[in-house]
């Protein structure tokens, strides 16, 4: 499997679906599916049984997994969707960058 172009903590534009043109943070990247959840975007109603947690149960609402195919990267200078690509710096490191500020992606 290929590397990935979105990583934990990264702010991604979400380009395709319901939430179309929504920003958010990714909270987690599942590889093995190949998705991502991302906060406040595809949220989903689930049903919970009583718990110490929840002691009153009921519906909660909660993020569910979105493909990262679905998913840009935001640039951290123009603060819009960009692709991502990447170069070794002049540490030697391999860095993301942004294909269209040329900014570096933390």
């Amino acid at each position: 499997m290929s590397k990935l172009h979105i990583k934990k903590g990264d702010t991604v534009y979400v380009n395709a679906g319901e939430d179309k043109g929504k920003t958010g943070r990714v909270l987690k990247v599942l590889v093995k599916e190949g998705r991502a959840i991302v906060e406040g975007i595809n949220m989903v109603s689930k049903s919970t049984k009583p718990n110490a947690k929840n002691p009153q149960g009921g519906i909660v609402k909660q993020e569910a997994p979105i493909h990262i195919s679905n998913l840009n990267p935001v640039d951290p200078k123009t603060g819009k969707a960009t692709r991502v690509g990447r170069k070794v710096s002049s540490e030697g490191t391999l860095v993301r960058y942004s294909k269209k500020s040329g900014e570096e992606i933390k």
